[in-house]
């Protein structure tokens, strides 16, 4: 359900709610939140709530800290793992300056600028997400270790998968949270899982998946497990990918999604940084299913880009690449802007790459750029490049830029 603002007072006011959490992110995608009493919360959707910015990643500095979060009432949310009588809630928020100009570095607020930019051209981006964790045991400190919680393969099934009542109780948690599991399954490393949710809009999108983490790695906290997203977290199995599936709506399907591919295929090199922020994320690329080459093809999973078997409003690309270390919002907005680049270009769709890229002759696999193979040559690519520096705010590539 999508509330307004009096809608969410109200709610607060008879539902026994005695703390909402007012929720960001970084601009690596960590989110964080205020919390704030009831009272507090007419005052945050008239002025917004003053946070101290300077020590938030790509925020600002202790000269310029004043940030202000204003709360979106279409996000609401009942944190269905605290307490019943006495309800913690969270809403999603803009962060906006002292001034009320919004704040530049808000990934959200950029994300939220591409949906404005894709609509005055007539088209809306969806998106769905696949999102892969680790589930690793705690020591005996309660600290992780890198000891998986199982040795169960690709959608095995209990006894050997033990992930399975934890994949539960996150799909139940989120549906009570408004966000609807497709399917669940074991994946192919030891201890590796993943969940699907249906597609949505852009922003409603990178919100789940932000929402997906926080759950994921709470109901793991209360199983006494801990939950890994990062793009490699064991050297000798499969790493953590993103699956991000994209349709577009605007015009004739059909005649569009290859302009959308052929938009993301010209500037993903470009974008790489933002889709893949560890050295880790570099490891895991050219590995286990995942991809190294600029290619596309229908169905073939050792492709950067495939469409999927699907027909009529399930037909969609796939983009294989980025891993779940991602900052959603920040991935959406560039999606789109590239596929709005295709669009608007009328760039050609290249031939598909029907082969196992993975068995393939190097006379083959010489024919097909690739994406950077660490991060330093994604930084590099990054700086360089005119789309990205027309995408986003010189402090977020900044922000990024250092972590090479």
């Amino acid at each position: 359900m999508k509330y307004t603002a009096n809608e969410v007072l109200q709610y607060v006011r008879e539902e026994d709610v005695k703390f909402v959490r007012l929720a960001f992110c970084d601009v690596f995608g960590v989110q964080k939140n205020i919390s704030v009493m009831p009272s507090e919360l007419g005052r945050a959707f008239k002025t917004g709530i003053a946070i101290d910015a300077s020590a938030i990643a790509g925020f600002g500095d202790v000269a310029h800290s004043d940030l202000f979060l204003h709360p979106d009432p279409s996000t609401l949310s009942v944190l269905p793992w605290r307490p019943e009588h006495g309800k913690v809630v969270r809403m999603f928020c803009s962060v906006l300056c002292p001034d009320g100009t919004p704040f530049v570095n808000d990934a959200r607020g950029i994300l939220i600028k591409a949906i404005e930019r894709a609509k005055q051209a007539g088209y809306s981006f969806n998106f769905g997400a696949e999102m892969e964790f680790y589930l690793f045991r705690l020591d005996e400190n309660g600290l992780p270790t890198k000891i998986p919680y199982d040795n169960a393969g690709y959608m095995d099934v209990a006894p050997l998968d033990r992930g399975e009542n934890i994949r539960r109780e996150i799909c139940l948690t989120l549906e009570q949270m408004g966000i609807l599991p497709e399917s669940s399954h074991h994946e192919e490393g030891p201890g590796q899982n993943e969940i699907d949710f249906r597609y949505s809009d852009a922003l409603t999108a990178a919100d789940n998946a932000v929402t997906f983490r926080s759950v994921v790695s709470t109901i793991a906290a209360r199983n006494g497990l801990w939950a890994d997203f990062g793009a490699k977290p064991l050297a000798d199995a499969p790493g953590n990918g993103l699956h991000i599936n994209v349709s577009v709506a605007g015009g004739d399907h059909d005649e569009l999604i290859p302009k959308v591919i052929a938009g993301i295929l010209d500037k993903v090199r470009d974008v790489t940084l933002f889709l893949n922020p560890t050295e880790e994320s570099y490891a895991r690329l050219g590995n286990n299913k995942a991809p190294r080459y600029l290619t596309w093809s229908r169905q073939n999973r050792s492709q950067l880009i495939r469409i999927p078997a699907a027909v009529g409003e399930y037909r969609r690309a796939e983009l294989r690449s980025p891993d779940a270390a991602a900052n959603p919002y920040l991935a959406f907005a560039l999606l789109i802007y590239a596929g709005l680049h295709g669009i608007e270009n009328g760039l050609p769709l290249p031939e598909p790459a029907d082969v196992n890229l993975y068995t393939a002759e190097k006379s083959v696999l010489d024919k097909y750029a690739t994406l950077p193979s660490s991060l330093k040559e994604a930084v590099d690519v990054a700086k360089d490049s005119a789309f990205v520096k027309a995408c986003l705010p010189h402090e977020i590539v900044q922000a990024y830029c250092r972590l090479a």
